[in-house]
């Protein structure tokens, strides 16, 4: 079962399953929390999980205006301090990743740990493995189906307003987000980055934001797409859940989290 709450920015429904360790589970771009249903009950078994829906997304309405990544991060600030109440896990999915990456940056006293699966920190034309696959996006294309469908099934705004949010999702697909790598260098909370191997976001995209965040981890699952929560579920939970529960092993031979050497009298070489 779900509930409303009032934010500043706007009526958010989430949803409240499990107990432990607060996480949060942002859902991408066109989805409901049902894109979770192969997470919830492995992650709730050690975990309290909230499971907000975005504005415009599922049962939470659309508010006036372009759609954009910073308005949906600030949407989940507000959401931590009024309904988790303190530092939590962040769990995102695409667009979910996204804003994931965006409150790590903006409120770090706010996250614990941060998986981005599947996400992107530049425009669609600057990271897609394909650069014009959302230029000509229509609502009634048979690759949204799926998505128009729940959309229907739940949103308060109504089936006629599915053209309006596919318009804005693409406008914000063109030109957002536009995080720049010192930005991200910026993230303290330990990070996850996880992706398909035949993801629809590029290889060097992906690596590109790896390497910009200090100290995070990267995991490639074989054989998925984007949709890789969905399509190797277990692989998936048990990367995201060994990443939240434990601490960093001491690697034998590292190199890119290699300790500076130090020259003589103290000072790194």
């Amino acid at each position: 079962m779900g509930d409303y709450v009032e934010l500043p920015g706007v009526k958010t429904w989430y949803e409240v399953d499990g107990t432990g360790d607060p996480l949060l589970l942002l859902h991408g771009a066109f989805c409901t929390n049902e894109t979770w249903g192969a997470q919830r009950a492995a992650f709730a078994a050690n975990h309290q999980l909230f499971l907000p829906e975005r504005r415009g997304h599922g049962h939470t309405p659309d508010v006036a205006g372009p759609l954009t990544y910073q308005d949906m991060a600030d949407d989940t600030v507000d959401f931590i301090e009024s309904v988790v109440g303190g530092p939590a896990h962040l769990v995102g999915w695409s667009d979910g990743g996204i804003v994931a990456l965006l409150v790590a940056i903006t409120r770090p006293d706010l996250v614990r740990k941060v998986v981005a699966m599947g996400a992107n920190f530049r425009p669609s034309p600057e990271c897609m493995a394909e650069p014009t696959m959302f230029d000509h996006m229509t609502p009634d294309e048979p690759g949204l189906a799926v998505f128009r469908e729940m959309y229907e099934a739940l949103s308060p705004d109504g089936a006629a307003h599915w053209p309006v949010v596919v318009g804005k999702v693409t406008d914000m697909f063109a030109t957002q987000p536009t995080i720049d790598t010192d930005d991200l260098a910026r993230i303290n909370a330990p990070t996850l980055v996880l992706v398909g191997d035949d993801d629809l976001i590029a290889f060097e995209h992906t690596i590109a934001l790896y390497r910009a965040i200090p100290h995070s981890e990267l995991a490639i699952v074989p054989g998925t797409s984007h949709a890789l929560l969905m399509e190797k579920p277990e692989q998936v939970n048990a990367l995201i859940l060994d990443f939240l529960t434990n601490d960093p092993i001491p690697t034998m031979l590292p190199v890119r989290r290699a300790a500076p050497a130090t020259a003589p009298g103290g000072n790194p070489a």
